[in-house]
């Protein structure tokens, strides 16, 4: 059985499998219809695997941002690959492609590099980080709601003061949720509101505390100070926390996007990220690259605008709905 049949079985298992497979279906439509429109189109234009295919196998890799390196990588593994299995149509090689994205993914770890890491029976400290406009508040919002039909007691901190109505747009996902809202005034100092959270969280026995951030101040030097500040309460305050440090980035962005990650990352240690509006992007392939380049994890995606639209990242999802429509046709 091939790798493709393989993942395809993965997702008919049972009804929550397909769910997860739809979803990343539908959510990645636009970058399906270029990565595998583009794949397709290539391998009816060449009938052998040559140098001259890979050459443009890796302008479509590159064009759907995947990341230079990874893509040098990812042609380099493609192209043993193929004299390893004496691959000699092109037609073969969709299996190879799927199955070494995958493997890209996960590197050196295992799948359990995606789940959320949260501690049992104490307050777990999530701290989400990003720029404004990248979709922060909402996807703190749909976190919360998730965690709670979990079953966990949720609290929330709305440290990103600074920004007009970023306090109220908080309270209005924490009303929807069903989750209390610590906050203070608009420009009181974030690492206050962060240590109330704390104490209101401890004092509510709370599961998870989930603590906003600001995403832009004057300039970059005194944002990054202030989210060490925020940081060093949390690790005052409760043992070997923040246990998750989110950062949120906008998929349709692309590189910009990586060049953030890698700025917070400088100030915050970066464990997780929220890549919101994956399906407003053809160039899913930024999943990849953030995952190579910068050596983090995707932990959640957003797949669409409503509640439940924001997913838990699965790799094979992520390549299944990079590939759905090759996977129905070899049926």
């Amino acid at each position: 059985m091939g790798f493709m049949d393989k993942l395809k079985n993965r997702f008919k298992q049972n009804e929550k499998a397909e769910e997860v497979s739809t979803k990343y279906k539908e959510g990645m439509k636009k970058s399906r219809q270029t990565f595998s429109g583009r794949i397709n189109d290539l391998i009816a234009r060449y009938r052998k695997v040559d140098e001259d295919f890979f050459e443009e196998l890796e302008e479509v890799l590159i064009s759907a941002d995947v990341g230079v390196t990874t893509v040098m990588d990812l042609v380099e593994e493609l192209k043993m690959e193929v004299k390893r299995q004496n691959i000699k149509d092109t037609k073969d090689i969709r299996e190879v492609i799927s199955e070494k994205l995958v493997e890209i993914y996960y590197g050196d770890d295992d799948e359990k590099i995606e789940g959320l890491n949260l501690v049992e029976n104490e307050l777990s400290v999530i701290l989400v980080v990003g720029v404004n406009g990248v979709g922060k508040t909402t996807s703190i919002g749909k976190l919360a709601n998730q965690l709670k039909e979990q079953g966990k007691k949720v609290v929330l901190a709305a440290g990103d003061t600074f920004r007009a109505g970023a306090i109220e747009q908080l309270e209005v996902w924490g009303e929807r949720a069903g989750v209390d809202v610590i906050k203070q005034g608009a420009g009181s100092d974030p690492a206050a509101v962060i240590f109330d959270g704390i104490k209101a969280a401890k004092a509510r026995n709370a599961d998870v505390l989930i603590c906003d951030t600001a995403g832009r101040l004057q300039n970059k030097v005194n944002l990054m100070n202030e989210l060490s500040k925020v940081k060093r309460v949390i690790e005052r305050e409760v043992p070997n926390a923040p246990h998750e440090v989110l950062l949120v980035l906008d998929a349709t962005t692309g590189q910009n996007a990586l060049n953030q990650a890698k700025t917070f990352s400088e100030a915050t240690n970066v464990s997780g990220i929220v890549l919101t509006k994956l399906d407003g992007t053809a160039k899913g392939g930024i999943v990849l690259a953030i995952r190579k380049d910068l050596n983090i994890p995707v932990k959640y995606v957003g797949l669409g605008e409503k509640i439940e639209d924001l997913q838990e990242f699965n790799a094979h999802a992520f390549v299944y709905g990079l590939f759905a429509d090759m996977l129905e046709d070899t049926e």
